[in-house]
This record gives C-alpha cells, sequence and structure tokens, in this order.
C-alpha cells in the first residue's frame, strides 16, 4: 500500500494484532508499511482478522496485544473488568454507521428519530417513513457486534425490539435460535459501517439511506455534517511489548493517517 518506506520500521518483537473484519484492509496497510516483510497469514500468524466480539475475547485473554475495533459493548468492558483490565483506546480514524435498504426500495431519507422509532418498534410499515404500504423488515445484528452495539449506542435508552429470528439447523444437527442476519428483502432494513459497505462488499443491490438529509459520503464525515459518524480504535489492555505504543504512535502521524485516507477511511482528524 505505501509507496516508499515509511519512518517507523518495526524490529523485534512484532506486535500480535487482531480486528474487526471491515478493519482488516486498514491494520494489513499498516503492517505492510512498518512490519518486515514476511508472509502474514489472516488466521496463522501474529496479524489475525476475526469479527469485533473475538477480536475482544482474545485481547482479554491476551492472545493478542492491539485490536482495531469499534468502541466495546457494556458486556466486554464488563468482561475486561472482571479480568481486572481497562481498555487502552486509541481515535485512529472516523466512520459512518449507515443504515440501508433494497435498491429497489423508493425511500431514500429518513430521520434520527424515525430511525430511533423503526428500531423500537414503533414505525412498522414504510408508508411511515414515505415508502409503500409495506411492512418493514428491520434487521439486527449479534450481540456485542461492533454495529450491534453502534445500534445500542444511537437509541439512547428507547429499548430495541426483539428481532426477527429464525430457526436455522446447526452442523450439530440441532436447532439453534439466533438473530436473523440481514437478508435482502424488498422490504429489508439493516445496519453496517460505511466502509464495510462501499469498499468491502460493493452490494449494488442496496443503497444506503441519507439521515436527516445528508448523505454518509466521505465528505460528509470528514465535515461533520452526517449525523452518525464515530471514531473507531487502536485498542490494548496493558501489556509489556513496547513495539505496541510504537506502531499507534505512529498511526496518528501524518505518515499513519495518510494512509488511513489511502485505504479509504476517513482520517480521525481532517488531514
Amino acid at each position: 500500500m505505501p509507496d516508499e518506506k515509511v519512518s517507523l520500521q518495526l524490529t523485534g518483537s512484532l506486535p500480535r494484532l487482531d480486528g474487526a473484519t471491515a478493519m482488516y484492509p486498514l491494520y494489513a496497510a499498516f503492517v505492510e508499511a512498518t512490519y518486515p516483510k514476511g508472509d502474514y497469514q489472516p488466521y496463522k500468524s501474529r496479524v489475525q482478522v476475526n469479527r469485533t466480539p473475538e477480536a475482544y475475547q482474545n485481547l482479554i485473554a491476551g492472545n493478542v496485544d492491539l485490536i482495531f475495533v469499534a468502541a466495546p459493548s457494556i458486556k466486554q468492558e464488563w468482561q475486561a473488568e472482571k479480568e481486572e483490565l481497562t481498555f487502552n483506546m486509541t481515535p485512529i480514524g472516523r466512520e459512518a454507521f449507515v443504515f440501508f435498504v433494497h435498491h429497489k426500495n423508493n425511500v431514500d431519507n429518513v430521520t434520527l428519530d424515525q430511525v430511533k422509532k423503526i428500531y423500537a418498534g414503533e414505525i412498522t410499515n414504510w408508508r411511515d417513513v414515505g415508502g409503500e404500504d409495506e411492512a418493514i423488515r428491520a434487521f439486527q445484528r449479534p450481540a456485542d457486534s461492533g454495529s450491534q452495539t453502534a445500534l445500542e449506542n444511537l437509541m439512547d435508552n428507547k429499548p430495541i425490539m426483539e428481532a426477527p429470528s429464525e430457526n436455522i439447523a446447526s452442523g450439530m444437527g440441532g436447532i439453534i435460535h439466533e438473530v436473523s442476519q440481514y437478508r435482502n428483502y424488498k422490504n429489508a432494513m439493516g445496519f453496517t459501517f460505511r466502509y464495510y459497505s462501499t469498499e468491502m462488499v460493493r452490494n449494488k443491490k442496496i443503497k444506503l439511506l441519507s439521515i436527516d438529509g445528508i448523505a454518509p459520503t466521505k465528505e460528509n464525515i470528514r465535515n461533520g455534517t452526517y449525523p452518525l459518524v464515530s471514531e473507531f480504535y487502536a485498542v490494548t489492555a496493558g501489556g509489556e511489548n513496547e513495539n505496541v505504543q510504537k506502531l499507534i504512535d505512529w498511526i496518528l502521524t501524518d505518515e499513519g493517517q495518510a494512509l488511513v485516507a489511502k485505504v479509504g477511511y476517513v482520517p480521525v482528524e481532517k488531514y
């Protein structure tokens, strides 16, 4: 990713990394820039990629030194406290929390208040937000995922309705009851982070909704007009490896933030 060598070239004990799937292109770029040349396989090296819940679990268990994720859930903070650990969270970039619908849905914009009412179960039909007379099928993510935590934070103290659920046959032959992942039904609504939907998934069958008339573009994240912007973090929980702090410090330099922008995210400060 970098065109030339950057000022930080790590040697010795390399930080063990993990993070959310959507963060992997970013921290893989940090590794390419600052680690010795090598084959850092994402599932069996010092550079792993999981989902947010597993990344936090690995950090708490001491299996990794540094993770790249959205803010922790209350449960994840509680799990750290139980192990007498504190999350040290360094904001390294900004991201939009986005809501999306089927590309043929004629709704292009909702207000923040309407989003809250949809996920509280108070608005249940698309006609109430300017769409067709059809029930809204509002999907959620598993507990402790970065995007579900973002939804919980958005809702303040408003209870979230129970999600549509499906009985899914497990590999062991039993039936497990779990929250439905998003399915692209014409009446569906889902949520994620902008980078994941636009850069990684590139799904032409969904469209991102404007919120309060503001589209979730990189420019609107940068200028602060899109209302659902949150920071993402480099997170540690103690540890002795001095290269970890060196890497975090470098990420916050002009070089590091330029790489955040080059990968497709928005730097933590106006860069």
